[in-house]
């Protein structure tokens, strides 16, 4: 049975769920799909190919089954960039999050924090990279001593959350196994970092990259490289094959659960199962059990068309609510199930003033908490939920998620009652009392209130929804338009302060708890947009 998935914009396929544990299966069960490799002695055999002490999956855990191998996984995407989305979808990170939200190892056989500052890592011995080489203590050294430290390679410097009050940590190679990272105060952000659905990478496929790096590769042999490769010196041509997160690169070692093997342009892209992959089950079967993945790119507005014709296997990306009915209908003919699955962000949609819009009689009032407020208790959610979500959703504020510790119901309700009376008072009490023969107030400056909303081309949902806040906004004298953009000219205007208002989801991280990092709750970076 295949599943589509609405609401869902992450997920996590065989995460992280228990603590290293010395319980393992009696024996490893070679993979059918590589039987006859190993048979012709071109693939070693599952024991020799597992770290000494794999990643166990206990049945139980988060749900999981223990399953057989075999089959594709069919997935569209939107864009040619999304082949990225396996190493969300994978999840495979030095530690990441169980289902309590606590940090376990995953690639690493264990982890010890001392004071908050010290972080001593310990790899799997045996655990080996996609193409079959040792993953070593090295490939951490080569990245932080020879990349991330490198004056010549700006580009790859350290990451901010490396960074504590501008220092970087003390980097120690205890043993082939074992690296340390010291800090001269606590880092509370590096764990979350490590964990995160993009995560930073602290380590590097050495003997791989070493091939592109002038400490050691003459000259003449990277020269020869950068011509082929069309970038502009070695700096460029090594930032480019390295990247782990952006999934370009087939001939780039990996640790993830499948590998990309399509090398870029292309509009399906293939990725097998990784043969070295740490993961097994209780019954001795290495993960993951699907043989390969194919991403097809097509339209992002094809996506729900051709989910419900049976083009895909596992879906939620490219999907929304507003699909529903389309996909439930064809369930029967194709096979498939439609569940609604909850967001992890702190709102599907919210709607953000621009406090740094370049019209300084837009930005005072932007600025002023008691216009948003006016604005807030103005939108009607109640009838948006009923309109757009059968009254599925939660009707509440930009905030925390119920699952989450911190939440709070005060700040989950705190002005978003919607009261058109008190929202028209409070607008009046700014000086807001003027209005044109349209009703509409009018600035100080005597031009009318009229707000432009804009929102990404990706999604058809914002421009129905903007229409009740049209709606509902009119009432206390102020217009509304909405405008339509891709989504990277929308980031750049925002950015450059030519947009006033946007409407995108919600917090981040709707789900965070007291070791959460701050930078999920609050816009830090045009990548957040």
């Amino acid at each position: 049975m295949r599943v589509l998935g609405l609401f869902v914009l992450f997920v996590v396929m065989l995460g992280p769920s228990t603590s290293m544990t010395t319980e393992r299966p009696g024996i490893f069960l070679e993979t059918p799909m590589f039987e006859a490799a190993v048979a012709a002695g071109k693939l070693p055999p599952v024991k020799k190919r597992l770290p000494e002490e794999p990643f166990l999956l206990k049945t139980g855990q988060q749900g999981f089954q223990p399953g057989k191998h075999g089959g594709s996984l069919r997935l569209l995407m939107g864009r040619k960039k999304d082949t990225r989305q396996l190493v969300v979808y994978g999840y495979a990170r030095l530690v990441g999050y169980d289902k309590n939200f606590n940090f376990v190892p995953d690639i690493l056989k264990k982890f010890e924090v001392k004071h908050g500052r010290i972080f001593t890592l310990h790899l799997r011995k045996g655990h080996r990279w996609s193409d079959g080489h040792p993953f070593t203590s090295e490939d951490f050294r080569y990245y932080f001593e020879d990349v991330a430290t490198n004056k010549k390679i700006a580009n790859e410097s350290l990451p901010q959350v490396m960074l504590v009050e501008g220092k970087p940590p003390l980097f120690e190679v205890l043993d082939k196994h074992t690296v340390r990272y010291t800090w001269h105060k606590p880092n509370p952000f590096i764990l979350p970092r490590l964990a995160g659905a993009r995560p930073i990478y602290l380590y590097r496929p050495a003997h791989y990259l070493k091939k592109f790096h002038i400490k050691y590769t003459p000259l003449r042999t990277l020269e020869v490289l950068v011509k082929k490769a069309k970038k502009r010196n070695w700096v460029a041509l090594h930032y480019i094959v390295g990247q782990q997160y952006k999934n370009v690169n087939p001939e780039l070692p990996s640790l993830q659960p499948w590998v990309l093997v399509t090398k870029p342009p292309a509009k399906r892209f293939n990725f097998l199962r990784n043969p070295y992959y740490h993961r097994v089950d209780m019954n001795g079967r290495q993960l993951p059990y699907i043989n390969d993945v194919k991403v097809n790119v097509t339209s992002s507005k094809l996506i729900p068309i051709k989910a419900g014709a049976g083009e895909t296997d596992l879906q939620s990306r490219g999907l929304n609510f507003t699909n529903y009915t389309l996909l439930k209908k064809s369930e029967k003919k194709f096979g498939y199930s439609t569940k609604l699955w909850r967001t992890a962000k702190g709102a599907r949609w919210a709607i953000y003033p621009n406090l740094n819009f370049r019209d300084m009689e837009w930005r005072k009032l932007f600025r002023n908490v008691n216009f948003r407020r006016a604005l807030s208790i103005a939108i009607d959610r109640h009838e948006i939920n009923q309109v757009f979500y059968y009254g599925l959703a939660r009707e509440t504020n930009n905030s925390v998620l119920r699952e989450s510790p911190l939440f709070d119901e005060k700040f989950a309700n705190r002005w978003s009652q919607f009261d058109l009376n008190t929202a028209n008072q409070m607008l009046d009490d700014l000086g807001l009392v003027k209005r044109n023969s349209k009703g509409f107030r009018l600035l100080p400056n005597g031009q009318p209130m009229e707000l432009t909303v804009v929102f990404s081309t990706e999604e058809d949902e914002p421009s129905d929804i903007l229409e009740l806040v049209s709606d509902t906004w009119r009432k206390i004298g102020i217009k509304v338009l909405s405008k339509p953009l891709h989504r990277e000219v929308m980031r750049n205007r925002i950015f450059s302060g030519n947009v006033q208002m946007s409407i995108w989801s919600g917090l981040e991280n709707g789900i965070p708890n007291a070791s959460s990092s701050p930078a999920e709750l609050a816009p830090t970076s045009q990548q957040q947009l």
